[in-house]
């Protein structure tokens, strides 16, 4: 349920609003009229994390106690969420460690011996042995990484993987062999949003190309309705098919843990309030961090946003069979970002931040832009989008932070070769997937660096497939014009200048809705 104050109409007493915009923000002054949506607060957190996480692991839902499902000789995995959650990176010790000390204590107590830790990272880069210490800890990567027995999941290693059988829609279910022969394989989440969690995790966490590619492609993504809702997305039906016949395969003993919204530390925590509730003190530190960005070389500010360290609070975890977790992990979820809206808009405005799931400790090239905006932020809602049929969305960000050769190495001839010649996701699909998924040398970049599997930026594309489908156009305040026509879309140096150029679709004075995030919000479109 919706909370007074939310959902805020401009009026001549609103002061010019935050926007985010790459490695910065700037103050805008929406007109009047204006419908903002701003993220709900903060849940209260949990009092004992810890006493949170034994009670969680001793009286599961629908599952035996944990400790009873430990023995000797057994084989034990763990896998864990990687570093493109939560956004920003939790200020440590990060949940995942800890719920990980926690199985660990409880293992050693039963005799458990044969125990590996596996980063469910899929297709995405390897993550560094600095990274793998974040999450789990020094003591739990002290005793795990040097022996080999903490170590990112790879996706291409062909002797490691187990194909478990297809779905009734003929999608194959091949995921990381160790998890499946284990005796029991415990998965350790974080649920920063409602895509995340359930059947995703193993399913998409620990598979190889040949089990995404039925989900991860144009048809599916458009399907998507949105991914915040997984009964009304057609990703999450394929990857809940594939959850349960992994179900009847391997024992999955599945912990969901459910943050709050408090994502911005001091000096930055004036972003996590509204404009109209500034103290002065906080308006003062808005002016300096603002002009010091506005004189900062691109890779101070680059440091500022990417070393900062969120302060979440822990608003839950559950642990148990799969789906009984997920139904409860999506109550707290909900409640934490929820907000109710009534209605559709014309005009859909949102600014994009320094941060997605794919730049940690990188740069957010102009894919990941689209795709944060058109994959991620336009489907935040629940019910219908935003924005109606045929609307326009206006995105802030200046499409020019370029592409980071050791991360994002098949992005950059995705851009140069494959948007060159089409921006429509089915046909980059049809024609290039292949070639890009196959690629040795890209393969070879993902297996020993740190490189986002060759097929990577297609799916980023194909994330924005609803919303590019949906909507009648899109433009980017402060763009770099020559991208965003390589990328389909339009620019503007000025929000009035984006109205302007929408005129023709939306109309001269079109209803105007601002996802005012983050912190993260899921608008519930009456």
């Amino acid at each position: 349920m919706s909370r007074p104050g939310f959902v805020l109409e401009v009026d001549d007493r609103t002061p010019p609003l935050i926007v985010h915009e790459g490695l910065g923000f700037r103050l805008e002054n929406f007109p009047l009229g204006t419908r903002v949506v701003y993220p709900p607060e903060s849940l209260p957190a949990v009092p004992d994390v810890d006493e949170a996480i034994r009670e969680a692991l001793l009286n599961p839902v629908d599952s035996d106690p944990l400790p009873t499902q430990l023995f000797a000789g057994m084989k034990l995995t763990i896998a864990f969420d990687d570093l493109s959650l939560p956004l920003p990176t939790m200020r440590p010790p990060d949940i995942r460690g800890r719920i990980i000390e926690h199985v660990l204590t409880m293992a050693a107590e039963a005799g458990v011996d044969d125990v590996e830790l596996i980063a469910a990272n899929a297709l995405h880069r390897r993550m560094t042995a600095a990274e793998l210490k974040h999450i789990v800890g020094e003591r739990v990567f002290r005793s795990f990484y040097p022996q080999g027995k903490l170590y990112n999941f790879d996706a291409e290693d062909r002797d490691n993987l187990s194909h478990l059988g297809t779905t009734d829609k003929g999608e194959d279910i091949e995921i990381s062999k160790r998890a499946a022969e284990s005796d029991l394989l415990v998965y350790v989440n974080v649920n920063l949003v409602a895509m995340d969690g359930g059947h995703k995790s193993v399913g998409i966490g620990l598979a190889s190309y040949k089990s995404l590619r039925h989900h991860h492609n144009a048809k599916t993504m458009v399907h998507s309705r949105s991914f915040m809702d997984h009964k009304h997305s057609a990703m999450h039906h394929s990857a809940w098919r594939m959850g349960r016949v992994i179900k009847d395969t391997v024992k999955v003993f599945q912990i969901e843990t459910t943050l709050n919204n408090d994502i911005f530390p001091k000096p930055y925590d004036f972003l996590q309030k509204r404009e109209w509730e500034w103290s002065v003190k906080d308006q003062a530190t808005m002016l300096g961090v603002k002009r010091g960005l506005s004189v900062a070389p691109q890779k101070l500010r680059h440091k500022m946003f990417h070393d900062m360290r969120s302060v979440y609070g822990l608003t839950g975890v559950n642990a148990g069979e799969v789906e009984a977790v997920h139904e409860r992990t999506l109550q707290k979820v909900h409640q934490q970002h929820c907000v109710e809206v009534q209605g559709q808009s014309d005009v859909l405005v949102m600014g994009i931040p320094y941060v997605g799931p794919y730049n940690v400790n990188s740069s957010l090239n102009p894919i990941l832009a689209t795709c944060m905006a058109l994959g991620y932020y336009f489907n935040s809602y629940r019910g219908q989008p935003v924005v109606r049929k045929g609307g326009a969305v206006i995105v802030y960000h200046p499409l020019n932070e370029g592409f980071n050769q050791l991360h994002h190495p098949s992005y950059v001839d995705f851009y140069e070769e494959v948007l060159a010649e089409s921006t429509d996701p089915a046909v980059v699909g049809e024609k290039y997937e292949q070639q890009f998924a196959q690629d040795p040398w890209y393969i070879h970049l993902y297996r020993t660096s740190h490189a986002y599997h060759g097929v990577h930026p297609f799916y980023m594309w194909y994330w924005s497939a609803h919303a590019m489908d949906h909507v009648g156009d899109v433009i980017w305040v402060g763009g770099d014009r020559r991208v965003a026509s390589r990328l389909g879309f339009r620019a503007a140096s000025t929000l009035q200048d984006a109205l302007e150029m929408a005129s023709s679709s939306v109309g001269s004075s079109p209803s105007i809705t601002y996802l005012h995030n983050p912190p993260h919000l899921l608008a519930d479109v009456r």
